[in-house]
Formats: structure tokens, sequence, C-alpha cells
């Protein structure tokens, strides 16, 4: 090899390793900068069932929920919610749906980002069941309801008097070839003596 190919092949494998370390290095970044500066909460799956448990119904007051759901462009589904708003007591659990509907001609997989608004209300909006939590696989032309349970904190400030809970959909592209890679397999599979 040429002494220049060499210098060139060094420098491009030392340009992926630095690409690579700064891709995961940014991931810790972003957390912080999510819940510590801005004050959103970042999904941490469920609330668990103690801390729910603990929290006291707060009868003397209601808030207004709204429910939002958009796709990314490049994911050829519907999505919306049910209904567009609800009046919730905080400390009771509630549960809202979504309807998702693929409107390709193959299964795809997605997945739900979740947002609260405003932010700083974030975490005192409790999902214990949410269809953002694992991928979701609809087949071609497929429509599901899709249920998310949740609970206001009751220590909730009492200036927050409504919440927007967002959901925006996108294509997860790994895990849709990997199903499209499984179907066309299977077939191959059977067909084998």
């Amino acid at each position: 090899m040429k002494p220049s190919s060499t210098a060139t092949l060094k420098t491009a494998v030392l340009v992926s390793v630095g690409a690579f370390v700064f891709t995961f290095g940014m991931v810790p970044l972003y957390y912080i900068a999510c819940e510590k500066v801005f004050g959103i909460k970042l999904e941490q799956g469920p609330a668990g069932e103690t801390r729910v448990a603990g929290l006291q119904v707060d009868e003397s007051r209601t808030v207004i929920v709204e429910f939002d759901g958009t796709v990314n462009s490049k994911l050829p589904w519907e999505f919306k919610p049910s209904q567009v708003r609800m009046e919730v007591v905080p400390g009771k659990p509630y549960e809202a749906t979504y309807v998702a509907r693929n409107t390709s001609d193959h299964a795809i997989v997605g997945n739900a980002a979740p947002s609260v608004a405003p932010s700083t209300a974030s975490t005192f909006f409790n999902k214990t069941e949410c269809f953002c939590f694992t991928e979701q696989l609809l087949q071609a032309g497929e429509e599901r309801v899709m249920p998310v349970r949740f609970i206001v904190d009751p220590a909730l400030p009492d200036n927050v008097t409504t919440l927007t809970l967002s959901y925006t959909f996108f294509s997860n592209d790994a895990a849709t070839a990997r199903v499209a890679g499984t179907a066309h397999a299977a077939p191959a599979a059977r067909t084998a003596p």
C-alpha cells in the first residue's frame, strides 16, 4: 500500500471512531440538558406502582388534559386521539385512547415519542401504561386502538390548569427491516426438504 493510502485509511478510521464516540457521548448530555436545564421529564417507562399508589386524590380541583397526535412525514400512518380533551381529578387513574392506521401496502413498525406541555409540568404526568413504551407493528391497512393510562400528580402546581399530552409516531426502520426479513425468510424455511 502507498504511504498516502495508508495515511488516508488511518484518517478515515480515526474520523469514524471519533464520530462514533461523539454520537454516544451526546446521549448523556441530551438527558442532562432536557431534565436539568429545560425541566423536561424524559420517558423512563411506566410510573412505578409504589409511586402512584402513594398519590392522594385531590377532589378539590380538576385539570384539563388535551390530547394531540402526529405522524412523522416518513411514516405512512394516520394517528389521532379518540378524544381531544378530558377533565381529570388529580390522583385518580384515567385512560385515553389513540387510533393508528397503517395506510401502506406493507407491515411497518413505529415508535411513539411522547411529550407533555407545559414542560415544567411533565414530571406531574405519570403514565402507568402506554403504547409509547414499546414498538408498535401494524400490518398493511391495519387499524388499532392504542390506550394510555395515566394519573396526574396532585402536587401539580395550582397555576397549571391544562396539560397537553402529545405523541409523534416515527418509523422504526431497523425493526421494520427485521419484520420484513422474518416474513421473507419464513417461506424459504418451509420449502426446504
